[in-house]
């Protein structure tokens, strides 16, 4: 089956062609951070207009990518939420609109449902059961995954993503969108121990997450260095370094109570924040002292992007399912309530 994906749930317009049997065939992707840059946060207006621009341009090319003609496909799968509802509606309407004109179906597709099987399209993917840490902008979850659309939630952030932290605590300390990149340049250059912040919810059971105490933790320490002179570029880079060591630090000892809890040894991490390489590092060695391995997608695929969607919609389209209704689009939606494979419907 080859599959047209179209991801469009925020910043980022994704285009690609998947072919059950092929792979990848090509993808495409606009990245609209110059745009919302000067604003230090994405504007949703400007996102939606800014979806409709670039769609066409980026199908065609996918279609020339791959040396298909626009509609020798077999089906449509476009991200359905959670995400703005303006810019998932440019995507969805796009999606039936073409899925009707070349007479295949169409299938709404759960974002982070995308994000999670997105190391499926590396040379070595995992195989289920697995542990999924799901990290980005908008969500941190551990989730236990036995199978595609059988997922059990272990465990979620009470108050802000872990990639959320990131961006705000560099806006704190007055760097550009998006934060989390900044950050992660920074702390390259830090200082070891200059700072130290605490790994919220590490000193008690569960799998539970809580970062917003770290940016009011970054927003203490920046002010009194600004208070004392102390300001500087180097400083940033102190701070980015202590703030980075606490969230992966964070992230890694939970994913080890995930897997002992659960008895299992595959780890998956997916979403944007998974292309942090302290957070991977991390996560390697952890994984290695249980005996236990990790994957993740290739940092192009971490991000917001179209192969994920045609992949994650290949797999239910095959199942038989498809959209029933007319265009879905949701903001809020829990990835527990998503069927499993071998359900029939959407």
């Amino acid at each position: 089956m080859r599959v047209l994906g179209i991801e469009t749930s925020c910043d980022e317009t994704g285009v690609a062609l998947y072919d059950s049997d092929r792979g990848l065939l090509a993808d495409a992707l606009f990245s609209q951070i110059d745009l919302h840059r000067v604003y230090g946060g994405v504007v949703p207006e400007l996102a939606s207009r800014d979806h409709v621009k670039r769609l066409i341009p980026l199908l065609r090319e996918v279609f020339a990518s791959a040396g298909l003609e626009p509609g020798e496909v077999d089906a449509v799968a476009y991200t359905a939420g959670p995400g703005l509802v303006g810019a998932l509606l440019v995507g969805a309407a796009s999606a039936r609109a073409l899925a009707f004109g070349w007479g295949v179906p169409a299938l709404g597709v759960h974002h982070m449902e995308g994000h999670l099987l997105a190391p499926m399209l590396e040379a070595n993917p995992p195989q289920f059961p697995f542990v999924a840490l799901l990290v980005s902008g908008g969500h941190t979850q551990l989730v236990r995954v036995d199978a595609i659309g059988e997922y059990t939630l272990l465990g979620e952030s009470l108050d802000d993503a872990a990639g959320e932290a990131f961006d705000k605590s560099a806006k704190l300390m007055g760097l550009p969108y998006p934060g989390g990149p900044e950050i992660a340049r920074l702390a390259e250059q830090g200082r070891e121990g200059r700072f130290r912040f605490p790994r919220p919810m590490t000193d008690r059971p569960g799998l539970e997450f809580s970062f917003s105490g770290l940016k009011t933790a970054v927003l203490t320490a920046w002010q009194d260095c600004q208070s004392s002179g102390n300001d500087d570029l180097q400083t940033r880079c102190d701070l980015a370094l202590a703030f980075e060591q606490a969230v992966c630090e964070t992230l890694v000892i939970k994913c080890r109570r995930a897997l002992q809890q659960t008895g299992l040894q595959r780890l998956v991490i997916a979403g944007g924040v998974s292309a942090n390489r302290r957070l991977r590092a991390g996560l390697e060695q952890m994984t290695a002292e249980l005996g236990g391995s990790v994957f993740y997608a290739r940092p192009v695929f971490c991000t917001d992007n179209g192969a994920m969607i045609a992949y994650a919609g290949c797999q239910r389209l095959m199942a038989g399912q498809q959209d029933q209704g007319g265009i879905v689009a949701r903001a809020r939606w829990p990835m527990e309530e998503l069927p499993p494979l071998h359900a029939t419907g959407s």
